[in-house]
This record gives structure tokens, C-alpha cells and sequence, in this order.
């Protein structure tokens, strides 16, 4: 009986893991439930294809993009070595999921190798910013196309970082995100396929934060996300990791991928800083990056 294939189905379909069995030409042969929604891709959708092939297409927290190049799968059917990694994946709705991934390479009886099991699960933080939101579902506090705090939240989310790292004797960032073009794929697409967009965008950042970083929409097509506890040196590539993880993201829109990118405007709080103040330096900065051409960070790290 535990020969028995659909049985094995049965077990892997109960489990909370993604699991997904690749031949080694990397083509998709098995897809559990987990799978499914983890991704938002059925079975039917991606067995027998390739995982490259416009599906999962991992990249890693620079927005490199690892399908075509440091692919672990690869990797790990090349040398035959167990691999343990965390990425962000694709979804089917077109945000970045961060994933913990395991791939390890699997043999017949003879020592041939046959494929490889990857197996990964949903690495998500509970943001404690959003442990906010949900507390608010029946105040209007938040944006209810993005499912983040609105401005009015964001603002008192602010004040309140604000007041505790002055009493931490530490420093937040403040960065504003815009999306550059929202206008045109409006404008192409239709203003429905535009709401689907501003969402990827706050899915995808709200994935890439820390359980304690918060995240809102400022304005219309503007995000703020404030990150306490963050040192000069640290804002750059912070501000760079979340305009790359955007720009790797993309939503299919009639057999053509949708894709967008930001702009960020970012600073570091002093002592003497109220929402009003910090926030437009955060703007200058903002412009600056707009400016500057667009898909671009702009920060002020004194």
C-alpha cells in the first residue's frame, strides 16, 4: 500500500509545505495543494512546464533573478548537494512571496538521478504594523483596495515610531514609494487592471519588511513604509532592495506581463522630528528620484 502513488498524492496534498517534484530537464511532474495556494497556480497551470517559464521565477532579496542563472534546483542536480534558501517567488496575482526553500536531489535504484523535490513554505512576517490594521477593520483606517493602513493610519503610525525612538534614543526611515507610469497603464489597460497593479505593489513590499516595519498608502498611487530601529548605512540598500523586489514583480494582463517600477524617496528621523517635517524631506527626496528619471532611490542619510 505505501507503494502506492495515489497514496503518496494523498499525504502530500495534506501537508502545509509547497511540494513540487521537477525531472531533470527542470520540467514541472507533480504540484500539491500547498503548492497551489501558496502561488495562486494550479497544477493544471504549471505541470509539465518548465519552473523558469514564466511561473515561480525566484529571485533573491537584491531582485536578482536566480531561474536563469544560481537557480538552486539547478544547482543542486548539478553537484547532487542538499540546498536550503530563502527567495522570493512569483504569484499568480503578481506580487513577491518570500519563501523558505529545501531542494534535494532524487535517485532510482541504481544511483540515477531522476529529478529533485523542492519543497518551500510561505516566510511571510506578521507585520505588527498590520496586527494594527486588523485591530481597525471596522474604524476606517484602512485602504480597502490594498488591504494596508491609509493615510490617516499611516500618519499616527508615524507619530507613534516617532515618539518611541526618541525615547530608544534611536532612528527610523521613512520612505515614500510611487509608482512611476501608474497613469499610463491606466491609460493602456483600463482602470480595474490599475487597482490590480496597486495592489502587486503593496503585496510585494508589504513581503519584503520586518515583522516591526509598517507600511500604508499615503496617497493615490504612494506608499509610505516606516522602518525603525535603522542605521545610515543601512537605508540605501534597504530603499534599493524594496524598488528592485517592485520591479521584478509582474502581472499577466491578456498574454502580456504588466510590469511597473518605483520611485523612493527615503530619510532617517532626528530627535526634533514630528510627521509634518520628516515626511517632507522624505518628499524631496522623493522628487529628487522622480527627477532624476524615474525607477530610481534617493535618500538622506544625515
Amino acid at each position: 500500500m505505501l507503494q502506492s502513488p495515489d497514496l503518496f498524492r494523498t499525504l502530500l496534498d495534506h501537508l502545509h509545505e509547497g511540494v513540487y517534484f521537477l525531472d531533470p530537464q527542470r520540467r514541472i511532474q507533480y504540484w500539491n495543494r500547498a503548492a497551489e495556494r501558496i502561488t495562486g497556480y494550479t497544477c493544471k497551470e504549471v505541470e509539465g512546464t518548465c519552473c523558469a517559464d514564466n511561473i515561480l521565477m525566484h529571485v533573491d532579496d537584491d531582485g536578482n533573478l536566480l531561474c536563469k542563472s544560481e537557480c538552486p534546483v539547478s544547482a543542486s542536480l548539478r553537484d547532487g548537494a542538499e540546498r536550503q534558501v530563502r527567495v522570493f517567488l512569483h504569484h499568480k496575482d503578481g506580487h513577491r512571496v518570500p519563501v523558505h526553500v529545501s531542494v534535494a536531489v532524487i535517485r532510482d535504484e541504481k544511483g540515477e538521478t531522476i529529478g529533485a523535490l523542492e519543497t518551500f513554505h510561505d516566510d511571510t512576517p506578521t507585520l505588527a504594523a498590520l496586527r494594527e490594521v486588523e485591530a481597525a477593520q471596522e474604524t476606517p483606517l484602512i485602504c480597502a483596495l490594498t488591504g494596508v493602513g491609509n493615510r490617516r493610519l499611516s500618519e499616527r503610525a508615524l507619530a507613534q515610531r516617532l515618539d518611541e525612538m526618541r525615547h530608544a534614543d534611536s532612528r527610523l526611515a521613512l520612505m515614500l514609494v510611487d509608482i512611476d507610469g501608474l497613469n499610463a497603464v491606466n491609460d493602456a489597460y483600463g482602470r480595474p487592471v490599475g487597482d490590480v497593479v496597486l495592489k502587486m505593489v503593496a503585496r510585494t513590499l508589504h513581503n519584503a519588511l520586518r515583522p516591526y516595519d509598517f507600511i500604508g498608502r499615503w496617497a493615490g498611487e504612494e506608499f509610505a513604509v516606516i522602518a525603525p530601529n535603522i542605521r545610515p548605512i543601512q537605508l540605501l540598500p534597504v530603499a534599493e532592495r524594496l524598488r528592485r523586489l517592485v520591479e521584478m514583480s509582474s502581472r499577466e494582463v491578456s498574454n502580456r506581463n504588466v510590469t511597473v517600477t518605483v520611485s523612493i524617496g527615503g530619510c532617517l528621523s532626528n530627535e526634533d522630528d514630528y510627521v509634518e517635517s520628516i515626511a517632507a524631506r522624505a518628499e524631496r527626496r522623493l522628487f529628487e528620484a522622480k527627477a532624476a528619471g524615474r525607477n530610481r532611490v534617493s535618500v538622506d542619510t544625515e
